[in-house]
């Protein structure tokens, strides 16, 4: 009789294959032998016999693991999520029980920040207008004034780890990096390579405004009408962190009246209706909330879980564990 799993991996087949390399899906398995039992990938986590299961991987669009689904896992110890935000199915049940939950959101971090670079640079040189124009039928009517990276004031809203890396790479190509975040000091912003200045005297000096601050009560539409309007002409936002943090109406009105541009990947409504206004405004980049979605980093996300399970099993600390007081902060 073979032995009962103890490490499930809830994910669809097709984007197992995109986390976990041969050699990750293979330790996942040597993990599972490690720890007495098999290793099985399931598409619903009811499709596995749970009684001896220690660890669940998960991915997109899990229920919660509320008290009825804990019942039937009387022996699990940790759930390892191969994305990056835990809210839609870690309850205070969960941490409740005990149960360890670790996340493979810093695997995403260079993936989100090269989409903000090819957005910044994109609304710089003025991509949106000059691509919606041809496409339209013109050819060079009333294009904006065009910008290089180089000493270019940019605005980075956030030290986040997508942030720290994006705020490497537009250092790195020669821009002037402003930074807000109230929980760094000047040296430690100096330290980054950036400037330490207030949301409103980022709003006024920066070409390009990059949004990579967390989801908290406090940073609900933290960049407004008020804040937009502080832009000076011509200005960019750029936004692949959540649009919790922009009132996307406010940004519409500024776009569509030609005075700011705008490249977003997050948006209030996901999927975006076909009739929304952005869908229409030439000076708008869009992309459907994929900005991680590059092999490399989903394979970097695969290979931090496995790392995790390999540490778990050995009985070492979890490099990327998270509890109930970083929820607040996901969206």
């Amino acid at each position: 009789m073979s032995a009962l799993p103890v490490v499930v991996a809830v994910v669809p087949e097709a984007l197992y294959a995109e986390f976990f390399s041969p050699d990750d899906a293979d330790r996942l398995e040597g993990v599972a032998g490690r720890l007495g039992g098999s290793f099985v990938r399931v598409d619903r986590l009811t499709d596995a016999p749970l009684d001896e299961v220690r660890v669940v991987i998960t991915s997109w669009g899990i229920d919660p693991f509320d008290a009825a689904v804990l019942d039937r896992m009387p022996r699990l110890e940790l759930v390892a999520h191969t994305g990056a935000s835990i809210k839609a199915f870690a309850t205070a049940e969960l941490f409740d029980r005990g149960v360890v939950v670790t996340q493979a959101g810093a695997g995403m971090a260079r993936s989100v920040a090269e989409v903000s670079l090819a957005f910044t640079l994109a609304l710089l040189h003025r991509v949106p207008e000059m691509h919606n124009g041809l496409r339209g039928g013109g050819w060079d009517a009333g294009v904006p004034a065009q910008h290089e990276i180089l000493d270019a004031p940019i605005a980075v809203i956030g030290a986040s780890r997508t942030g720290r890396a994006y705020l490497e790479l537009i250092r790195l190509l020669g821009a002037r990096p402003l930074l807000v975040d109230p929980t760094l000091d000047r040296a430690a912003a100096s330290a980054l390579g950036a400037e330490l200045v207030t949301l409103d005297d980022a709003m006024e000096r920066a070409r390009i405004v990059a949004v990579h601050a967390p989801t908290l009560p406090e940073t609900h539409h933290l960049i407004g009408g008020r804040e937009l309007a502080l832009m000076p002409d011509g200005a960019g936002l750029v936004n692949t962190a959540r649009s919790w943090l922009v009132d996307e109406e406010a940004l519409v009105v500024e776009v569509r009246a030609g005075r700011l541009s705008a490249a977003i990947d997050v948006f209030d409504e996901e999927p975006l209706r076909a009739e929304h206004p952005l869908r229409t405004l030439t000076g708008a980049l869009l992309t459907p909330h994929r900005a991680a979605g590059t092999t490399e980093g989903r394979l970097r996300q695969g290979r931090i879980v496995a790392d995790e399970l390999d540490r778990f099993a050995s009985g070492r600390p979890l490099a990327h564990a998270v509890d109930r007081a970083h929820l607040a902060s996901m969206a």
